[in-house]
């Protein structure tokens, strides 16, 4: 490929080594694997992309450099074990219940000191109830008798083994878990002012910080604006029009793993109180669901992210009654109609 002229580089997965191969070596640029109707010509000949770009017809796709791409890695992987320790913490669940082990409808926390203390002891053939209730500590210690009442099952050998079993794979993932949260904490210490003002986003914590640092980058000069990396995230509305009619608005595939980060932290913002994103959520939920109304709440923490990586300023709180007061005279209107249509007479008086 060194004697070619490389005009286009499908970005796929197939892609990455020769990628590495040729960066730093040759100019290359990247583009969207798509083959449309835009890419026919009126004789139906198909015009390769390459041309596209040379000519400044295409833009290139957002590549990142060496120090994100593996940063992405370790971010993404450190999540796939998070979610596989969640999956064994149900299998765990499941085991118990088929021993008709009720601990998860007392202690919050299966894997908490107490619920980590009585399991170790099933293991090591311990099935006394009273035994293993004395085993809780702090605050469960007052559901003595309920636990009591949780822990009258009966184990066999087999579900023992499961159980040793689980309790192994799920030490290994926290120490594999705790290697990587040391290594991407390393990685990101140039970026901490950055998490630092994400963090300021309602539902947006230090971990989901990290995983949209490690998406996105902190160089918001690659996106002309904030629709640009939501189109390009996969969290803008689809647009599907023909002859005048839109069909469905549906999101376009873009990030997954980012779409997820800010998927979670919209669904944990809806469950903070008195703030823009919560009042947000409500409003889009009643009216059309729950996950039409995280995507939601998920593109404005987005365009905020954009925004604050962009000027370097924290996040301003507008409040819950934002779009109340929007509509202020509407809303007000509306009251007194319905209490005039009870039998009332109102009289509105400023405060």
């Amino acid at each position: 490929m060194k004697d070619h002229r490389i005009d286009a580089v499908p970005a796929r997965i197939e892609w990455p080594m020769p990628w590495r191969m040729l960066v730093g070596r040759h100019r290359i640029r990247t583009r969207v694997g798509r083959c449309d109707r835009a890419s026919i010509g009126l004789q139906g000949r198909y015009r390769p992309p390459g041309a596209g770009i040379r000519h400044g017809l295409l833009q290139g796709s957002y590549i990142p450099d060496r120090p994100q791409r593996e940063l992405r890695e370790l971010v993404r992987y450190r999540r796939s074990l998070l979610g596989e320790r969640a999956r064994e913490v149900q299998r765990i669940q499941k085991v118990l219940e088929g021993a008709n082990i009720k601990l998860s409808s007392v202690a919050t926390d299966v894997l908490g000191a107490s619920g980590r203390a009585m399991l170790d002891a099933i293991v090591n053939g311990i099935d006394r109830p009273e035994t293993l209730a004395n085993m809780a500590k702090g605050r469960l210690k007052k559901k003595h008798d309920q636990l009591v009442d949780s822990l009258q099952g009966l184990l066999s050998d087999h579900q023992r083994m499961m159980l040793d079993l689980q309790l192994r794979h799920i030490d290994s993932l926290d120490q594999a878990i705790a290697r990587l949260n040391k290594e991407i904490e390393e990685r990101m210490r140039p970026f901490e002012r950055e998490i630092e003002l994400l963090d300021t986003i309602p539902g947006v914590g230090r971990q989901a910080a990290e995983e949209i640092i490690a998406e996105i980058g902190v160089d918001m000069s690659r996106f002309p604006s904030s629709a640009h990396l939501a189109s390009w995230a996969g969290m803008a509305p689809g647009n599907n029009q023909s002859a005048g009619k839109r069909k469905s608005g549906r999101t376009r595939k873009g990030n997954k793993s980012l779409k997820t980060t800010l998927t979670e932290a919209a669904r944990a913002a809806a469950h903070t109180k008195d703030t823009y994103l919560s009042a947000q959520y409500q409003r889009i939920a009643s009216r059309r669901g729950a996950n039409r109304a995280a995507v939601a709440v998920g593109h404005s923490i987005l365009v905020r992210a954009y925004h604050i990586l962009k000027t370097g300023k924290p996040y301003q709180e507008l409040g819950a009654n934002y779009f109340d007061q929007r509509r202020k005279n509407a809303i007000v209107n509306n009251m007194i109609k319905r209490l005039n249509s009870l039998g009332f007479k109102v009289t509105i008086e400023a405060a």
